[in-house]
């Protein structure tokens, strides 16, 4: 019963396939602490790598080079925030309303793993600033659920559309049809989209 994904992956879809046996073993860095996951991407969000990387060591050095608690995030001075830090007052309102959500228990991040797919994102997405994009990056990364497809992800539409010949990105609909045989391993078949745009220089 225990499927390999990978090989099943292999199987049906020989397009995919090449692209595995490029791309190598599947290895994905998974996160353990769910409220880190989430406000760690509401600072990256619409920022250059390596500006935001600036901006998250500031703010994780701001709280003693520790990762800070909801309670903290929301007695922190907001002038701070934006003098010492650099985040936008947009960002500083983002952080505090998932911290309030997290310490009034309107959002119990210890229990999304009992939830569906849907109810998890259903449930992220009432944070201001966080989307169904950063959700279902959550699902994948810090709940390891196996069957996400994130069909607004640039990086999995260009891959789509290098891999299968497409005459332009592809759209959701186009996406899920051809993701179809991937279910339920559409979260490791998307890890190997990502890779080959690393491994292959040509995809634009």
């Amino acid at each position: 019963m225990n499927t390999d994904p990978v090989k099943y992956l292999s199987k049906v879809d020989p397009q995919l396939a090449e692209v595995i046996k490029v791309a190598g073993k599947y290895s994905i860095k998974m996160r353990d602490n769910a409220f880190q996951s989430l406000f760690e991407s509401i600072i990256y969000q619409q920022l250059a790598g390596s500006a935001a990387n600036v901006i998250y060591r500031r703010f994780i050095k701001y709280f003693g080079n520790v990762i800070p608690t909801p309670k903290q995030i929301i007695s922190s001075s907001e002038t701070e925030l934006k003098s010492k830090i650099g985040l936008s007052s947009k960002k500083i309102e983002y952080l505090k309303h998932l911290s309030t959500k997290v310490v009034e228990g309107k959002l119990r991040l210890d229990q999304l793993s009992t939830l569906s797919d849907e109810e998890v994102i259903s449930q992220l997405t009432e944070v201001k600033g966080i989307g169904t994009w950063t959700a279902e990056m959550f699902l994948i990364f810090c709940l390891g659920r196996p069957d996400v497809l994130p069909v607004t992800d640039l990086g999995v539409r260009k891959a789509m559309c290098k891999i299968y010949s497409l005459p332009e990105l592809p759209k959701p609909a186009e996406m899920l049809a051809i993701s179809q045989p991937w279910r339920p391993y559409r979260s490791v078949a998307t890890w190997y989209l990502w890779k080959s745009l690393k491994k292959f220089n040509s995809i634009g």
